[in-house]
């Protein structure tokens, strides 16, 4: 998001601006795309990066005192906000708190703009927060641990250690201890196969509360102490383990705030290292190599691939200075039918190869449900792979776009399908797909949906083309 916004600005700004409503705040997909009303979470997202890069780029004032503007008109007299538009990661959903976790992420956007805690707006809202809590703290249900964790950085923002202390004693009390790290957890996340030998990595919501925790601790005022930053030492080795070999996480929003706590932790901890530190990789056989890490390359990315595989490898390091190791394997496995989140089914009308069209022109029928832990999913996309040699029609695509289906793009031989959310109900969705170039020996295309936020949660299935050989078949998997 900030690395587009340095290395393609006004690019960038053009294309945020597409986003934009007349009254000055922003949707998911824009006023254009049948977004009747901007969404307050989002507007304070992109009223903070306006903010915060205009010290490197252009950006017009008039924007940010717009989206301000419509925000300041959503707080009500208790200093809260109201929630608008579609609220497309449930994760943040909770309950009574809905107002609260939105009021507290807006807060901190304000915060990080910067405005001052004396502006009305902030001054109203931290009004709000500190209400919440107090709330929170003589009732007997508490807050969500999402919630807590905003409210902690929030009130570190703010400068009020007293608050930020007691929320983060609350959140240790809530916090998952293992192999020396500590992160967090929701009471109702959805569950794991924990007997597969592939896990995979936390989910967005995990990721993201965990990294507010760490931004509440190197964000106390005056300085953060060394009690803060032995704990947020803790909780950066479990964040650095969920990170992918691109470098994000499961989600752009929870790598946007991962990345950020990571930066910031640096930032807070960083010596500068005298003597190199070297890393040394030896396989059980003859492989071996090094890798010199010194202030002048330190953010250099240095990597190798492994010869053997699998193989036995040992890695040591000498020298001084902090280093980041990660390791990744990429394999295909086909993962135990074991529970699904969603029911997903292809029919391709006609099903036979009969009547003179059949060759040359087909419909897609898909139908899915979300069958999870949950009431309904966050935003899923559906994407199908087209079979080789056919594309879509488009206009039976775009006719796909309605109340609960946000978006439709045809992208080089995928359609990918945009869904508010996607409940038990099941949702049929069709269009057509025609000959583009004749292909001989068609193999079957894949179908999959998956959960935006919450990555592992997907299904797949299979389809073939009616006059392609072979029975069409179909699997699901989670």
């Amino acid at each position: 998001y900030y690395l587009n916004m340095l290395l393609f600005p006004p690019v960038y700004i053009f294309l945020q601006l597409l986003y934009k409503h007349f009254d000055g705040s922003y949707s998911t997909f824009g006023e254009h795309r049948g977004n009747s009303e901007g969404n307050t979470w989002l507007t304070a997202f992109v009223l903070k990066s306006f903010a915060q890069a205009r010290g490197y780029i252009f950006i017009d004032e008039a924007h940010i005192t717009e989206a301000l503007t419509w925000l300041a008109q959503k707080q009500k007299s208790n200093g809260c906000f109201r929630s608008t538009g579609t609220l497309l990661n449930n994760a943040i959903k909770g309950g009574v708190d809905d107002e609260v976790t939105l009021s507290a992420y807006i807060t901190i956007a304000l915060l990080e703009m910067p405005l001052p805690v004396t502006h009305p707006v902030v001054r109203n809202a931290l009004f709000c927060l500190d209400s919440a809590w107090k709330s929170a703290k003589e009732g007997s249900q508490g807050s969500h641990v999402y919630t807590k964790a905003l409210l902690a950085y929030a009130f570190a923002l703010a400068g009020n250690q007293e608050r930020r202390t007691e929320v983060l004693t609350s959140l240790y009390e809530e916090a998952v201890k293992e192999d020396n790290t500590i992160h967090w957890t929701r009471p109702q996340k959805p569950r794991l196969l924990t007997e597969d030998i592939y896990q995979p990595r936390a989910p967005s919501a995990e990721v993201e509360m965990t990294a507010y925790v760490i931004l509440a601790h190197v964000t106390a005022q005056p300085a953060p102490n060394p009690e803060d930053l032995k704990r947020a030492t803790s909780i950066v080795k479990w964040i650095s383990k969920q990170q992918n070999c691109q470098g994000g996480f499961s989600s752009t929003q929870d790598t946007v705030v991962a990345l950020h706590a990571l930066s910031r932790y640096g930032a807070a901890t960083f010596t500068s290292a005298r003597k190199a530190a070297q890393v040394t990789i030896q396989s059980s056989g003859t492989f071996s190599t090094k890798f010199q890490v010194e202030n002048s390359n330190r953010l250099l990315l240095q990597q190798v691939s492994l010869p053997e595989v699998p193989g036995e490898y040992s890695m040591s390091v000498t020298g001084e200075g902090c280093v980041y190791l990660q390791t990744s394997l990429k394999y295909n496995i086909l993962p135990k039918k074991d529970e699904f989140p969603f029911a997903l089914e292809v029919q391709t009308l006609p099903q036979t190869c009969d009547g003179p069209k059949a060759h040359t022109s087909f419909q897609i029928s898909l139908s899915v449900s979300y069958i999870g832990s949950r009431p309904a999913s966050n935003m899923a996309i559906v994407d199908v792979k087209m079979v080789s040699g056919f594309i879509p029609l488009k206009p039976t695509v775009k006719m796909l776009e309605r109340s609960n289906v946000s978006r439709t793009e045809v992208s080089n031989n995928h359609v990918l399908i945009y869904l508010d959310k996607v409940t038990n109900e099941t949702l049929t969705l069709t269009f057509t797909v025609l000959q583009d170039i004749p292909v001989r020996d068609l193999k079957p295309a894949i179908v999959k949906v998956y959960d935006y936020y919450e990555t592992d949660e997907f299904a797949v299935a299979e389809y073939s083309a009616p006059c392609s050989k072979g029975k069409q078949t179909s699997f699901q998997m989670e």
